[in-house]
């Protein structure tokens, strides 16, 4: 299936919905009939003015064509909330700036913390007319059902504002709001998509370009998240003791995890033919950062060339090597401390997808005399 990942971006000071996909002749003539679709040859792709108009014409470009736009509702969801979202000024302003220092400070993730600070200015813009010091456990009850529910955000997006209003109020406010009060709903369980063995073969075999091939085997040989990947530096590499060092992880976090040999002589291959400085993955400028966009599409361009269409994203790596390690009997607490989960309850999900252990379960009803 073809794939367009979608975002907003900011281009010359203006805000524009930036599309993502691999070259495709007929995709890029449906963009140009789209009213204000550009071409940048700065930050090579296509966008659109950033309105509800192209929002609508995207989602129909998808349904008309059979693409999947990854991120579509995400992007129809943050729309919706920079409408919302109003300015700060005053007290209210000097309090979101003191909380995005406090979450640096406690070495939070640039995402995390844009993510959070976006929250507290949608909840305070919301309640425009009262001061910080005003606002009650009755409010944010009613800034759920007012807001949130009313215009059906996601369960996702639900229990992260939440979140962070609890954050802020007890750490910049010194006041404790009972959001343990607020209705949560249980995120549902999803089974994660993961590859087969001989799919993850068919597709490292048919990589010809040496750097994508390094990069996706090493996801997948190491079960990195993408962020982890293009974020290590080339020390990070341990081939005397056969270890990927990674730091900084999620939640901050550093961890170990073993390197196959056969990958130690894959990275050493890519190595003499790219001599990277500073990182292992780099972009085209010496010392600068791979990017997660150019990792992306490095890897539905090379699941095109495989012949796989199955409905996998670049996640589904790490997926698959925890998948593949619970079918091999690795224990679920070894697994655990690779992925480097914080919970083991996060790491349970693969016991619901391992393949060979179901098929060995055998129906009660082969114990039928029929």
């Amino acid at each position: 299936m073809k794939i367009i990942a979608v975002e907003s971006t900011l281009f010359l000071g203006v805000r524009r919905i930036k599309l993502t996909f691999g070259y495709d002749e007929m995709i890029i003539e449906k963009i140009k009939s789209i009213p204000g679709a550009w071409w940048s040859a700065d930050i090579r792709c296509w966008h659109l003015p950033y309105s509800d108009e192209s929002i609508a014409e995207i989602g129909r470009l998808g349904l008309e064509n059979g693409i999947h736009i990854q991120n579509f509702e995400l992007l129809k969801e943050e729309k919706k909330l920079r409408y919302f979202n109003r300015v700060l000024t005053g007290e209210k302003e000097r309090a979101v700036q003191s909380f995005q220092q406090y979450l640096s400070t406690k070495r939070y993730s640039p995402k995390t913390i844009q993510i959070y600070t976006d929250s507290i200015r949608t909840f305070l813009g919301y309640f425009a007319g009262k001061k910080i010091d005003e606002i009650t456990n009755d409010d944010v009850i009613e800034f759920n059902s007012c807001f949130i529910l009313e215009n059906k955000f996601s369960v996702s997006y639900q229990n992260q504002i939440i979140s962070s209003i609890k954050l802020f109020f007890s750490s910049q406010i010194r006041k404790e709001l009972k959001t343990g009060e607020i209705e949560r709903p249980r995120r549902g369980k999803r089974l994660p998509d993961v590859f087969s063995v001989s799919e993850i073969e068919k597709l490292l075999k048919s990589i010809r370009n040496i750097k994508h091939k390094a990069a996706l085997a090493l996801i997948y040989a190491c079960g990195l998240r993408r962020n982890e990947l293009i974020s290590l530096r080339i020390s990070a590499v341990n081939s005397k003791r056969k270890l990927l060092i990674i730091k900084g992880g999620k939640g901050n976090n550093d961890r170990m995890v073993p390197l196959p040999e056969s990958i130690i002589g894959l990275l050493r291959e890519y190595y003499r033919a790219y001599r990277p400085v500073l990182w292992l993955f780099e972009g085209q400028v010496a010392g600068t950062m791979y990017s997660e966009t150019s990792l992306r599409e490095a890897f539905f361009h090379e699941m095109k060339e495989a012949g796989i269409t199955k409905k996998l994203t670049l996640h589904s790596l790490r997926h698959s090597y925890a998948t593949h390690l619970l079918e091999n009997g690795i224990d679920l607490r070894f697994i655990q401390v690779l992925l480097g989960h914080k919970s083991s309850k996060t790491t349970e999900i693969y016991t619901h997808v391992s393949e060979k252990a179901i098929e060995r379960i055998k129906s009660p009803y082969e114990n039928l005399k029929l």
